[in-house]
């Protein structure tokens, strides 16, 4: 049944397409207390439902992974103050629904003893998103839960911009986190090299590779290796019998200036095998730019203010010392991939 369906079986706030409005909270939320309004409530994690009086909390979760005891507590606290149920956001948060404005402060504290932050919404930069990379899954390359820690660490929660900015990691070319609908998607990848001395000729390799980026030299039956065929996922490293494939390097293939939504934008890749030590340089350089280009510009997500030529060309001189040698060549600017009106593709 739909919302419209239900008619007035839901206690709905008539107030809540009012931002203005305010709720009396004994918590401070982002440096304010007392008398709060909607959106400063959502800037720190706590977003309006329907429902008179009622909001959903927001735990902040870095890579979607919760431990344990943390586990716990967000489970005895929504069983508290909150509804039958808890749920899993689409960004890898657990949110605690129905929750009374009256018992937020109880929320908060009682979460804090298990060391679980409030998420955030609004103009800033949110939870790094990211797969469980290489630590379990055989096809992780790179290990995508410390940087989501490390990244979160050091930005979560930044402000000061025209949108919100969006992160992930992805261990792997299948891409679980979609690098390529973020501002900026960091996905794993080995490009690998060939051992001929230690190679048996057995073809395994071959079989392996599904993009065709291997194929049999006739005259010898080696692998010939076709670099602009390559995924990087290293399947030819993991099955051969005989180590005659290793990895040349490691490191983040990174896309830039992607969104979902409506409107969806395609990002495009900026650089191939950053090590990890330029990933927070990079998104640090990056924000900067945002912070600085998008003021008075109105709430525009960086990808839209990328598509322009220009402004994607200053973006890219602002952000090459951090990209280095590991620079992609005249990249172009972030694609709409436009999804409800085609026949307005950019």
């Amino acid at each position: 049944m739909s919302y419209f369906e239900k008619g007035n079986k839901m206690s709905t706030d008539k107030h809540i397409e009012d931002q203005t409005a305010r709720v009396p909270v004994e918590i401070e939320v982002e440096g304010k207390k007392g008398s709060l309004d909607f959106n400063t409530l959502k800037s720190g994690g706590i977003i309006k439902q329907r429902q008179k009086d009622l909001f959903t909390v927001r735990l902040q979760c870095p890579g979607g992974r919760v431990p344990l005891d943390r586990l716990e507590k967000a489970f005895e606290v929504a069983r508290r103050y909150g509804g039958d149920y808890v749920h899993l956001s689409f960004r890898q948060s657990l949110e605690i629904p129905y929750v009374n404005y009256r018992d937020l402060g109880n929320v908060r504290d009682e979460l804090a003893k298990a060391g679980q932050h409030i998420a955030s919404c609004g103009a800033r930069v949110r939870v790094p998103t990211a797969c469980s990379g290489c630590e379990y899954n055989p096809n992780g390359l790179t290990d995508t839960q410390a940087m989501a820690r490390e990244i979160s660490d050091r930005f979560f929660g930044k402000g000061s911009l025209a949108h919100k900015f969006k992160i992930s990691f992805s261990g792997c070319p299948i891409d679980c986190a979609r690098t390529n609908e973020m501002e900026l998607g960091f996905q794993g990848a080995v490009e690998p090299r060939w051992e001929e001395s230690a190679c048996q000729a057995c073809g395994v390799c071959i079989e392996a590779c599904r993009e065709q980026a291997l194929v049999c030299d006739e005259q010898s039956g080696h692998p010939r290796y076709i670099p602009e065929g390559c995924l990087y996922c290293g399947d030819c490293i993991r099955t051969c019998p005989f180590d005659a494939w290793h990895a040349k390097r490691v490191g983040w293939i990174v896309r830039c200036g992607g969104k979902h939504g409506r409107h969806p934008v395609n990002g495009q890749i900026i650089a191939r095998f950053l090590p990890d030590e330029r990933v927070a340089p990079l998104i640090g350089a990056a924000l900067k730019w945002y912070e600085q280009f998008g003021e008075n510009r109105g709430r525009v997500r960086l990808g839209d203010f990328l598509k322009d030529k220009e402004t994607w060309r200053d973006f890219l001189r602002h952000i090459r010392h951090e990209l280095g040698d590991w620079a992609a060549k005249n990249p172009p600017p972030p694609q709409p991939n436009e999804i409800h009106f085609p026949q307005r593709q950019d």
